[in-house]
């Protein structure tokens, strides 16, 4: 099994390869596989860039990520001109409902809130706008509210993951109650726990999913 500081190592040459982002302004810690992210970056995006690369890195279980954003004199907003971007932003995304969705601004945190049918949606609407200039980040309170009854959801869940080439769908068992969804079992990294939980979220009635699959590491690298 890799040590955590193998883990921490490969970590920190993924973050070398990430575009405009300084790996030295990054703090790293791996403790039994869970790795804690610190330090700052001057925006947004790469926050959320830096998140996602660590995910990657086989090995790692889970990310407490505690990075700051600091926007220098020249990108600084207020809340009110983050608010009229993000809702200008919103109105241009065809994938979002207009009018659905609400949004509010506080020390630079964008809040979003509403009900929307679908998750890609959901997922949409803060991608949309964690991107705008002096955001420091996004919370993705919108509400699940599915306008069709849900079908034979775990069997479509159960599809979505075989058909999915990077997903080893054996190890995963699917339980329904009512429209929430809970997945158990093993992946090998974190990446593919997030795509069953995104399949799990793509069937139809889902309201919630209650991903507690475990990442376990693939056979070559235990002892």
């Amino acid at each position: 099994m890799k040590t955590d500081a193998q883990i921490k190592q490969d970590i920190l040459d993924e973050l070398v390869f990430l575009p405009d982002i300084d790996e030295t302004q990054i703090g790293v810690i791996v403790e039994d596989g869970v790795v804690t992210l610190t330090g700052f970056v001057n925006a947004y995006p790469k926050k959320v860039a830096a998140e996602k690369a660590v995910k990657r890195v086989t090995g790692v279980k889970a990310v407490a990520e505690d990075i700051d954003v600091m926007y220098g004199d020249d990108y600084k907003k207020t809340d009110k001109e983050i608010a009229k971007a993000a809702v200008n932003a919103l109105e241009w995304n065809a994938s979002v409902p207009k009018e659905k969705v609400m949004v509010k601004v506080e020390n630079g945190f964008i809040f979003l809130t509403g009900n929307l049918p679908w998750a890609y949606q959901r997922d949409a609407a803060k991608r949309t706008v964690q991107n705008l200039l002096g955001v420091k980040g996004v919370i993705n309170n919108i509400v699940l509210a599915p306008a069709v009854e849900p079908g034979n959801i775990s069997e479509e869940i159960q599809k979505a993951l075989e058909r999915s080439a990077d997903l080893e769908a054996k190890g995963i068992r699917v339980q329904v109650n009512g429209s929430t969804v809970q997945l158990k079992g093993r992946v090998h990294s974190h990446h593919e726990k997030k795509l069953a939980e995104r399949a799990a979220y793509n069937a139809k009635g889902v309201t919630k999913v209650q991903n507690d699959i475990a990442v376990q590491l693939y056979p070559e690298f235990a002892d």
